[in-house]
């Protein structure tokens, strides 16, 4: 596969998961009659079968990583090309902004507004940090065990986790920063996004070590 294929596919599956992410938030929000919880399940559903469809589609072209922290652990890890983590963070990045684009038109609304929708404090930090080194535990111990399973795995870790998180599991830097021009139900304020980003990192960088650590010891007591 050509990297100029394997970051076009990263881009647009980023941009359609973000489609899935706000438009589904916005559908959510406007048919759940102020049920915030019915609004949340609706959301959480939507983004789980959207990313099974996704990494499905994508992940023989380019992996289907649609998240820098993905993407800088395989690197770190050897599973995935050095000269190739930048320009797949910049096909992440400008896929996640156009896909919020996207789902704000289908609502008819302006192509980006700053959120007003405030997440911060220690308890959503946190929040960000289990979920990322959750999503990357997942990742790491599926991709290492049962590679097959890993779309369903994941999906099914998000899904779960935009209910067991105080931050609803945004756990993606590019997610967290297109979501911060979405004045919506996924919203998040720009001024918040700092902080989530940093606990992401922090996340998906002790996951790395933990995991990798852990499935080459029982690779090697096989």
């Amino acid at each position: 596969m050509t990297p100029a294929r394997r970051y076009v596919a990263e881009g647009l599956g980023t941009a359609l998961l973000l489609a899935v992410v706000v438009g589904s938030g916005i559908m959510a929000e406007r048919l759940a009659g102020g049920n915030a919880a019915i609004a949340l399940l609706a959301n959480a559903l939507a983004t789980g079968a959207g990313l099974v469809a996704l990494i499905l589609m994508f992940g023989p072209v380019s992996g289907a990583h649609f998240n820098p922290v993905v993407t800088l652990s395989a690197a770190w890890q050897g599973r995935h090309p050095a000269r190739e983590v930048l320009p797949y963070l910049a096909a992440q990045l400008a896929g996640a902004f156009a896909g919020v684009a996207a789902a704000h038109a289908m609502f008819g609304l302006d192509a980006y507004t700053a959120s007003a929708h405030a997440r911060t404090g220690a308890a959503q930090w946190w929040s960000e940090f289990v979920a990322t080194f959750g999503l990357l535990g997942v990742i790491i111990g599926c991709t290492r065990s049962r590679p097959g399973a890993t779309p369903f795995a994941v999906a099914a870790y998000i899904t779960a986790a935009y209910w067991f998180t105080a931050s609803t599991s945004f756990a993606n830097p590019a997610v967290t920063l297109a979501r911060s021009v979405s004045d919506t139900f996924a919203g998040i304020r720009p001024l918040d996004a700092p902080g989530f980003i940093a606990a992401q990192l922090l996340g998906a960088a002790a996951a790395t070590v933990l995991f990798r650590w852990l499935y080459a010891e029982n690779k090697e007591s096989l």
